[in-house]
């Protein structure tokens, strides 16, 4: 019997209340999820939780709305007081926000910012709490449901029954080694902890007259709307290079601006092509001419690289591979102990994370045990992966981490030959929309699960730029085709993987 079924639209991945992935299984779907369209939208229960609030936090929304008189007015509840001023501060300077009232909310601990019902408002504040992950946790908000009788207990699971943070450091530092408990600081998301080593940066180099920062690489896209958006000036402080390997347009950018450049953000490797950089000599550079380099891990983990070294901050997201039963949304940040301004970068970093929620971190360190185990054997069946792709006809071009063009540059940060990761992409010499109806994988966003996951990945992520010319001319740009497939590899039999993968391609979805 197969590993795999056709999961219906909707159905949660895993099928717990608490998971970050949801079933999109046709291109009809997906592009009626893109287009808000009633009929899939209405399906959507979850979905992953920057885009797609969990049913504890939109029922907890519901029942603080009625309860303090909040009607004709939206609620925003988030990961504490910090952020929920930081959100209100940004709402305040916001051209919607133009006769609009304003206000913090505080219940029983509780934290958020209310706002009379406006969409222009509403996407400020949605976009905002995206970018920076500062939402409530959805196991914060069922236990206030709970709290307030709303449900009778929590859904039951197993956690850590010991110091979760504790345990969540002491297996990060078998990966860091370098970093003691003081540089290693868990953030509740993924993106916070960008968010957080993006804000220590530009404070710290602001005073010394640099705010450019420089995007290598095509990155995860709620990474480059921060660069984009959060710089001092973006016209003239947000800098974009879309080849990794380009060392020498990398220095000529130094030699022209290196003394206006705070920071440099990439993906080691990038998301989705697996491209990786020089980074060893990305770290000369920067060092040399007093820039920062921020170093994201999170497509193959931190167990498949070892990049804290070059690094003066790693950021890395948890839910991808630590939390590999996909029902935990946190990330973390490491300070590199041996790098210029450590003291200070510590102290920022500190001052803009949000803390995990306490059963958040009961759940993490109940599952990062597994960890290593896991991206072990995905290093041993990505290549057998990759190798039937590459063989067949009606597959165009596979990237993964030992792609030529970046496999040197990757074999300088992995921790061995054979630590390639358990994410790859491809394209196809036939239509996407065929394969993808056919294909009897889990499809659906995330990656680093222990269920595979398939997605059109350029749709789902950038569906803006998909949909127009130019917004193809722009993908093009950066040698991305928008028909790019994602394949997360999950622990499912290798066989039952490509057996579902040669059956799509020689139904439905071979046909030319």
């Amino acid at each position: 019997m197969s590993a795999f079924q056709h999961l219906p639209l909707g159905r949660r991945i895993p099928d717990r209340l608490h998971a970050v992935s949801v079933s999109l299984p046709t291109m009809r779907d997906v592009i009626g999820y893109e287009e808000k369209d009633p009929v899939v939208v209405g399906h959507m229960t979850s979905g992953y939780p920057r885009f797609v609030l969990n049913p504890c936090l939109c029922r907890l929304t519901e029942h603080l709305t009625l309860r303090h008189g909040l009607a004709g007015r939206t609620l925003w509840l988030t990961a504490s007081v910090r952020s929920a001023k930081e959100l209100a501060a940004h709402l305040e300077k916001a051209p919607a926000a133009r006769g609009a009232r304003i206000a913090l909310f505080a219940d029983g601990g509780l934290n958020g910012v209310s706002h009379s019902e406006n969409p222009d408002l509403y996407a400020e504040a949605k976009t905002l709490l995206q970018h920076t992950g500062m939402f409530l946790s959805s196991r914060e908000a069922e236990d206030a449901l709970v709290r307030f009788d709303v449900l009778p207990a929590a859904e039951a699971e197993p956690l850590f029954a010991g110091d979760a943070a504790t345990e969540i450091t002491r297996v990060l530092k078998r990966a860091m080694p370098a970093a003691d408990n003081a540089n290693v600081f868990h953030a509740c998301s993924g993106m916070n902890a960008v968010y957080a080593a993006f804000r220590a940066v530009s404070e710290l180099q602001a005073a010394r007259g640099r705010t450019v920062w420089v995007q290598l690489g095509w990155l995860y896209r709620d990474t480059i709307g921060l660069l984009k958006k959060f710089t001092q000036d973006p016209a003239r402080d947000y800098v974009y290079l879309p080849d990794v390997a380009d060392m020498p347009a990398i220095e000529r950018l130094f030699a022209e601006r290196g003394r206006e450049i705070a920071g440099v953000f990439a993906e080691t490797p990038t998301n989705p092509l697996i491209q990786t950089p020089d980074v060893p000599a990305l770290a000369r550079l920067t060092r040399r001419h007093g820039a920062k380099l921020v170093l994201d891990p999170s497509v193959v983990s931190l167990f498949c690289v070892d990049v804290l070294p070059h690094a003066d901050l790693v950021v890395n997201s948890l839910t991808k591979f630590a939390a590999s039963e996909g029902d935990v949304i946190a990330g973390v940040v490491a300070v590199n102990p041996a790098g210029p301004d450590a003291a200070e970068l510590r102290k920022r970093v500190a001052q803009h994370l949000e803390p995990v929620y306490s059963r958040d971190l009961a759940r993490l360190a109940f599952e990062i045990g597994g960890c290593e185990q896991f991206v072990s054997r995905l290093n041993n069946v990505t290549p057998q992966i990759v190798a039937w792709l590459e063989s067949h006809p009606k597959v165009g071009r596979v990237y993964w981490t030992l792609s030529p063009d970046s496999r040197a540059n990757y074999l300088k940060i992995a921790r061995s030959p054979s630590a390639v990761g358990g994410m790859l992409s491809f394209t196809l010499k036939t239509p996407l929309a065929p394969f993808y109806d056919a294909v009897c994988l889990p499809k659906g966003p995330s990656f680093g699960m222990r269920d595979s996951l398939i997605s059109p990945f350029i749709y789902v992520a950038h569906y803006d730029l998909v949909r127009t010319a130019a917004g193809r001319a722009e993908l093009a740009a950066s040698g991305i085709d928008p028909e790019l497939l994602r394949l997360s590899i999950g622990s499912e039999p290798v066989d039952e993987i490509i057996a579902a993968l040669a059956e799509a391609l020689s139904s439905g979805g071979g046909k030319t």
